[in-house]
């Protein structure tokens, strides 16, 4: 039998990035603790449009951990309390009755809020826009089998791949940065045959663009590798590095 409980949730409501926004208060009442987090939201907002109240606006697609959507800051933590997981995949188990949840949207000035809890991202995609990508001039699909590549590497490429540009390492970082997403997809290239040709201008065209969008540095504190749900290593930005000054030299 599932258990039900009451809480108290201090959410953040802001118009738009040049309003001033607040914390508003709202009971959830009679939750489920099966409901995924999402789920309670949705239900804090069939209540309010009963009321012919705004809803609270947040970001959501898949709901099961790939796309990175549902960026909330719960209780001063990205996507919650619980390691590794995104918000969709949050349960109300986590949490107990008579509880106060404070939820807030990731803050850095390079996502400004759109509304509510709901911020642009976009200056993730100009970045990988910059030099995220394989050139057209690689040629067809081969064969799976035709590029030999170790599997070390293989499964280190791969698990760079899994970052999905959620932004949690952002809100997690005390300076905003946005080292550990961009240094993964420089890293799922720079270790792949494939990724060869524009080995010597992805990192400078991917930093240059991070810098531009207005994210902070690293000081290595490790709460981006700590806060991220597809567990991306803070290695990928040594890595990063090594590729940016071999960049720079090799231009110089």
């Amino acid at each position: 039998m599932s258990g039900h409980m009451n809480l108290t949730l201090k959410v953040w409501r802001q118009k738009n990035a040049q309003t001033p926004g607040k914390f508003v208060s709202y009971d959830a009442k009679d939750i489920s603790d099966d409901m995924s987090f999402l789920e309670m939201l949705d239900v804090v907002n069939e209540d309010l449009v009963k009321k012919k109240e705004d809803p609270i606006q947040f970001d959501h697609d898949c709901r099961e951990g790939i796309c990175g959507m549902c960026s909330l800051m719960i209780n001063g933590s990205p996507h919650g309390p619980k390691q590794g997981i995104t918000t969709c995949q949050l349960h109300m188990r986590s949490f107990k009755n008579g509880d106060t949840i404070v939820i807030e949207p990731w803050r850095a000035g390079a996502f400004p809020v759109i509304k509510d809890l709901t911020v642009d991202r976009s200056s993730f995609e100009r970045i990988q826009q910059a030099g995220g990508y394989v050139s057209v001039g690689t040629g067809g699909v081969p064969d799976a089998n035709e590029i030999p590549i170790p599997k070390k590497i293989a499964d280190e490429a791969f698990n760079s791949a899994e970052c999905i540009g959620c932004g949690a390492c952002v809100a997690a970082c005390k300076n905003a940065s946005a080292m550990l997403f961009v240094s993964a997809k420089v890293s799922q290239y720079a270790l792949l045959p494939q990724g060869q040709t524009e080995r010597y201008e992805r990192a400078t065209a991917m930093v240059n663009q991070m810098d531009e969008e207005g994210f902070g540095g690293c000081t290595n504190t490790y709460a981006c590798e700590a806060e991220c749900p597809k567990g991306i290593k803070v290695t990928n930005i040594a890595r990063m590095n090594r590729e940016f000054f071999n960049s720079s030299f090799i231009k110089g």
